[in-house]
């Protein structure tokens, strides 16, 4: 009889929650509100996507988790009320920036305007053509004060929007709803400008305002109408009278842009990985702390074959190599949970960074950079070593030397949390803060400064000196179990994407397809000529 995995059920389980997650954020609306949003000649944002990408082909959306949790006085705003996926138009990779105006009439948010402005800085880095679907009411006025004056609040997409055009990267705007104050400057800012006739509207002031600020009595249409920016203003390059007329009419347009020529980035022959990824789950423990052999992981994801292991004897606690994913080579840097044994018979914990995996990582991410080769980081860290052994031997001045090569890497840099991800240890292997073209984590990741035992073991110390009176062992340990659980909550990926520290949660067997269609976007241009590193310690 064959014993159950418990690897494996722990991992399922994890999954199925996401898989819930993802279902709600399809589809979070009645069938009635659906409704009313086709009485008004309108589409939903996930019709539109669906008549405007490629039929077939891979998306991938950027945030969907977005905003999940933090605007309950407010209600669910499903996405952050703004969908940015990307995908194929016309046989053409670009970004899509799609309002929800079934979310609070498509208002921006604190996270809507930071969820647009990560949408178009990937536009900017991967010099990917977008496409906006404007359907807004504007700023929410209740938070307008967090998203309004600051250098990445919502002024900064029409920043970006012009930047964009500068680099000669192709904008379309459709403006498929109303498109209100300084909102309006997108479709201003696009190359190409379309509108839907008697849905959408495009004015700096709505009648009311217009009314309450001049006197002016005048209505939608004339205001700022279709026929309005077509026949009067010249705004306007394109009128349809439908969603879908407008959609279709997009696919032409993106039909014109150019295509980018062949990047230098070695590409060899596709092969399957050598391991089923379904055997992901039965790897990967169950228990954040258990050790486990990261090459197994790997051996799901590669291609069969090429993985090219770098010092494997020395800096045991972080594997290096290069590989392929779908034939495209790769660097990869990638925390080793097994507990090993250095040359001089220390004993090394897996997780943690010692001085010298830190030197060799530093060393390896010159090497890739030398070789024009995309790297791929692997977190499930605990951060760098501590105590006087680790700080006499110069822990920080290695760590130093890793953070430095990490930070003023030119080739692109993808990020994949599995486990842990904590302390400096998200720094040095390319934690948010140190611009991966793309993070994505598995339902097992924790990001969090420390683990929750140890925040919690820390924060009691804290209460109990805050304490007028001793706590008994049942009120410590009673206070110790809650304080780990908020710690916990606070490092669950959802809570990470909710804020966007991290692209989107993936199921671990979906690894390899979505690194495949990341690295592609990644690698459309040829990194920066001239690769330097700041002062190392040595």
């Amino acid at each position: 009889m064959n014993t159950p995995n418990p690897n494996r059920a722990a991992n399922e389980k994890a999954v199925a929650e996401l898989r819930g997650h993802l279902a709600h954020h399809e589809r979070p609306f009645s069938n009635s509100a659906i409704e009313k949003q086709h009485q008004k000649n309108k589409l939903t944002v996930a019709e539109r996507l669906d008549l405007l990408f490629d039929p077939g082909e891979e998306r991938f959306e950027i945030g969907t988790f977005a905003a999940m949790g933090m605007y309950e006085e407010h209600g669910e705003i499903v996405s952050a009320g703004v969908r940015t996926v990307l995908g194929r138009v016309s046989g053409h990779d670009c970004m899509v920036i799609a309002s929800d105006s079934m979310v609070k009439g498509g208002a921006w948010f604190p996270l809507t305007a930071k969820k647009t402005l990560l949408a178009q800085e990937i536009a900017l880095e991967n010099r990917l053509p977008v496409i906006y679907l404007v359907d807004s009411a504007g700023i929410f006025l209740p938070l307008a004060a967090e998203s309004f004056a600051d250098r990445d609040h919502a002024g900064r997409i029409f920043y970006y929007n012009a930047r964009l055009s500068a680099l000669g990267v192709p904008q379309i705007a459709a403006v498929m709803g109303p498109c209100v104050a300084g909102g309006a400057y997108i479709p201003a800012l696009c190359d190409e400008l379309l509108m839907v006739r008697g849905t959408s509207g495009i004015f700096l002031a709505g009648p009311h305002l217009v009314k309450a600020a001049i006197g002016e009595e005048i209505d939608i249409e004339k205001l700022g109408g279709a026929d309005t920016h077509m026949q009067l203003s010249g705004m306007a390059d394109y009128e349809d009278d439908s969603d879908a007329e407008c959609l279709e009419r997009i696919r032409r347009l993106a039909a014109h842009w150019p295509t980018l020529p062949p990047c230098s980035f070695p590409i060899d022959e596709p092969a399957p990985p050598e391991l089923d990824p379904e055997r992901l789950l039965e790897i990967l423990p169950g228990d954040r702390r258990a050790a486990y052999d990261m090459r197994e992981i790997l051996k799901c994801i590669v291609d069969s074959g090429s993985w090219e292991e770098y010092k494997a004897d020395y800096g045991a606690t972080l594997l290096a190599g290069t590989a392929r994913i779908e034939g495209r080579v790769v660097g990869i840097l990638a925390n080793q949970r097994l507990i090993t044994r250095t040359g001089r018979g220390e004993m090394q914990i897996g997780g943690v960074l010692y001085s010298d995996s830190a030197d060799k990582g530093a060393r390896f991410v010159l090497v890739c950079n030398q070789k024009r080769i995309p790297i791929l980081f692997f977190q499930d860290v605990t951060g760098f070593m501590v105590g006087g052994r680790a700080e006499q031997g110069g822990i920080i001045k290695d760590g130093a030397k890793l953070v430095n090569a990490v930070s003023n890497t030119t080739v692109p840099k993808l990020t994949i949390v599995v486990g842990n991800s904590n302390g400096a240890g998200n720094y040095a292997l390319c934690g948010r803060a140190y611009g991966p073209r793309f993070m994505v984590a598995w339902p097992s990741a924790r990001i969090a400064v420390m683990g929750g035992d140890q925040a919690a073991s820390t924060l009691l110390s804290i209460e109990k000196t805050k304490a007028k009176a001793a706590l008994t062992k049942e009120q410590e340990a009673e206070l110790l179990e809650r304080l780990r659980k908020v710690y916990d909550e606070s490092a669950s990926p959802y809570h990470a994407a909710s804020r966007l520290w991290i692209d989107a949660v993936i199921d671990p067997r979906n690894s390899r397809a979505a690194l495949a269609h990341l690295l592609r976007i990644a690698c459309r241009r040829d990194p920066a000529e001239g690769f330097s590193v700041g002062v190392f310690q040595v």
